[in-house]
């Protein structure tokens, strides 16, 4: 039985349901891991979510079977680096941020990537309509509330090393997804922990945070970004770029959910639109396109 007839992943249906997939773990973990903020703070969880996925996906996936040499390390280096920043930043964003407003700003950095990589008119209509949803959704005017300038700095510095992560892990991925995934985790883990000590220290092993600390790395982590990797590898930069815009949805009613985090009636009116964006984004996929160059 070929890959396709297995689970689809060389058409565009299996790559769209593995990114959102992913999405929907990554929200659900950050719900989580705001939860563990008052026991280590948003650097300390960091470093927790990342040492633990490490050692799950080191564990399960066993990279060095077939030879684990320094061309591996060197591939994954610049996917691992901006791994571990674009989380740093982001959980400092979610400290004073509700989920959605915070992943509505990271976004910027996705939307970039769709629009820089975009080459027909209908792709600037989808990726204007996304734009102009994270406008209305972003309370620049008042409207939404207060936006807390350290949170926003931190999101919109997430954003870039999200574009960034989109374009490293097209690139180091297609050598082997999951080992580039794993090595690229160990790598994040190795930069976050001196932060995460130096701001939590011994808090970091109050027997609480643990069992909070490793379903973060599991939803957050360990699982999502095999699922990415495997989607980004297989989609264009522009498609899953656009794709992603669903992320600020997805974290917004994670936020609600599971932290009573609300938003106005404008605003989810806002997530719609960036919703109808995404959908219009992974129809257009299904017409032939030659995938952007990751340079």
């Amino acid at each position: 039985m070929g890959k396709r007839s297995m689970i689809g992943l060389e058409g565009v249906a299996g790559p769209v349901a593995l990114t959102i997939l992913a999405m929907i773990s990554i929200q659900t973990g950050a719900s989580i891991a705001k939860q563990l903020f008052p026991i280590v703070g948003a650097s300390g969880a960091t470093a927790m979510r990342l040492a633990f996925a490490a050692v799950i996906l080191v564990l399960a996936t066993r990279p060095w079977r077939g030879g684990l040499g320094w061309a591996d390390w060197k591939r994954a280096l610049p996917y691992g680096l901006v791994l571990g920043a674009m989380n740093l930043t982001f959980y400092n964003a979610l400290k004073t941020l509700p989920i959605g407003i915070a992943v509505a700003l990271e976004f910027t950095g996705p939307l970039a990537v769709a629009l820089f990589a975009s080459r027909r008119a209908l792709d600037f209509a989808w990726i204007a309509l996304a734009a102009a949803g994270l406008v209305v959704l972003l309370p620049i005017t008042g409207a939404g509330g207060h936006v807390d300038p350290w949170g926003a700095m931190f999101a919109l510095a997430a954003g870039l090393f999200w574009a960034l992560y989109i374009v490293f892990g097209q690139k180091a991925g297609k050598d082997g997804a999951v080992r580039t995934v794993t090595l690229g985790t160990v790598i994040a883990a190795v930069l976050v922990a001196p932060v995460g000590i130096a701001s939590a220290g011994a808090a970091m092993l109050t027997p609480a945070a643990i069992p909070l600390a490793l379903g973060v790395a599991i939803l957050s982590t360990a699982l999502p970004y095999v699922l990415e990797m495997l989607a980004m590898t297989r989609l264009p930069a522009k498609t899953f770029g656009t794709l992603m815009s669903l992320e600020p949805a997805i974290g917004a009613l994670s936020g609600l959910l599971l932290l009573g985090e609300t938003l106005g009636l404008l605003q989810w009116g806002a997530i719609g639109a960036i919703v109808a964006a995404s959908l219009g984004a992974a129809l257009g996929a299904a017409r032939p396109v030659a995938p952007a160059d990751p340079a």
